[in-house]
């Protein structure tokens, strides 16, 4: 079992356990010997951020780990996560780091790795180099201590492959666009991108104080989005997380549209185009019934996997499949990005409004969404709620409650301390009285 590393890399709260300076000093020098098994040869690492304050700190950090076993380290600043993953491929480095903790509060922060491939680490290289950070590293000899410089245009770089990434000729001339950064890593990138392809630009959170990320705005809180794009009578709003790796949309009339909608959207459209590899469209567990019932009718696929963007990305690479992604907003389009990218996501929901002629609601509503109930609830470090035996009994009974009518799922989170309890049922009575019975018993067990 991982002691640091979670569903995305290791995450928690700036200054405390495992994210501390001393530890992601560790964690660098354990990850930079796991990519630099053989002495001698140039061995690069870029690293990437978000515009939490506490990135400044393990950014210095991260960086002295690093060049002490000999890698030289190639700075991004603030840039998406997916801009890491590119530019860690575009760049032959054999590593890439993104600082963030994506849609968590400012007061965490977290660490996520890419491979040379640019794709996330399997768990298997996590475990070994969670072993390394346990037994400890030898540094490099004091003439192979590594590097470190700043890349200035690296979101110009990742823009310009944005913008390839669409149909070519594209422009979003006459669209209205509201773009909701969340104060985060694409508050610049995302409104340049978005003017350059012609759009009439309205930004949100992009004035990012080291302490506002995700605060009241982004892909968890759209609301203020979604005033802005009634206020200004635009035609569709985009909402990022924190490192815009995921996105939410927002019609003309405010309504929101989830992950679920904007795969279904994508994966009709390919198929009709046959440009949808393997007929099937990648998922975890989480998104809704009723968009594998949409898929079905269509003569599609959904695969599930679990909860987490690699894993999504893992099957999607097993299968040969070139779409998946998830209902926070998580969307993989392989034939252009290793990683979920919600501004590409964007990018492409407003091509199809372009190329089709239709306005944002009818393109982000595909489903109608089976009821669906998620609540979460909070535990201390050193509890396991879900062993506990009336929690365990509170399950039971609600599955037998839901045996034929819906569906239920139980879950730690990867990225926070929470169970997080989720259920589908036509019947809303039944649904809530689940949900509710579970959430009881597992308030009860952390309290006790």
């Amino acid at each position: 079992m991982r002691k640091l590393f979670g569903t995305d890399g290791v995450r928690g709260a700036a200054n405390v356990y495992p994210m501390t300076a001393d530890m992601a000093l560790r964690i660098g020098a354990a990850v930079g010997r796991f990519f630099r098994r053989e002495a001698g040869g140039v061995h690069r690492v870029v690293i990437g951020k978000d515009t939490r304050l506490s990135g400044y700190m393990f950014e210095n950090a991260l960086t002295a780990g690093l060049t002490s076993t000999g890698m030289n380290v190639l700075l991004l600043g603030p840039v998406p996560t997916p801009a890491v993953g590119l530019m860690t491929r575009s760049m032959r480095a054999d590593l890439g780091v993104m600082i963030s903790a994506s849609h968590n509060p400012a007061e965490d922060n977290g660490i996520k790795f890419f491979g040379p491939d640019g794709f996330k680490l399997s768990d298997e290289a996590e475990l070994e180099i969670e072993a390394l950070i346990e037994a400890g590293v030898d540094p490099a000899p004091a003439r192979e201590i590594g590097r470190a410089k700043r890349i200035d245009d690296a979101r110009f770089r990742y823009g310009e492959r944005l913008k390839a990434s669409l149909p070519r000729g594209i422009r979003l001339d006459g669209l209205k666009v509201v773009i909701d950064c969340a104060n985060g890593a694409a508050y610049r990138a995302a409104p340049d991108i978005l003017w350059e392809l012609g759009a009439d630009v309205i930004p949100v959170g992009v004035a990012p104080d080291g302490y506002n990320i995700n605060r009241g705005c982004g892909s968890t809180q759209p609301q203020v989005a979604a005033d802005a794009v009634v206020a200004h009578g635009a035609d569709v709003g985009i909402c990022l997380d924190g490192d815009a790796d995921r996105v939410v949309l927002i019609d003309q009339e405010g309504r929101v549209a989830d992950g679920d909608q904007i795969m279904a959207l994508m994966a009709a459209r390919w198929a009709e185009e046959d440009r949808l590899a393997g007929g099937a469209l990648v998922a975890t567990v989480m998104s809704n019934l009723g968009l594998e019932r949409f898929l079905e009718d269509k003569g599609l696929r959904l695969e599930r996997t679990s909860v987490g963007d690699r894993y999504v990305v893992e099957r999607m690479r097993e299968g040969g499949f070139n779409l998946g992604g998830e209902q926070s907003g998580h969307i993989v389009m392989s034939d252009f990005a290793t990683t979920g990218d919600g501004l590409m996501a964007g990018l492409h929901f407003l091509s199809e409004m372009v190329r089709s002629g239709e306005p944002a609601s009818a393109l982000a509503h595909q489903f109608t969404p089976v009821p669906q109930l998620l609540k979460n609830v909070r535990y201390s470090a050193g509890q396991t709620p879900l062993e506990m035996a009336s929690v365990k009994t509170a399950i039971s009974e609600a599955e037998a409650q839901l045996n034929g009518q819906g569906r239920l799922l139980v879950r730690k989170s990867g990225t926070e301390p929470l169970i997080r309890v989720m259920a589908e049922c036509e019947d809303p009575v039944v649904l809530e009285a689940a949900v509710d019975s579970i959430v009881d018993a597992v308030s009860e067990a952390v309290s006790a």
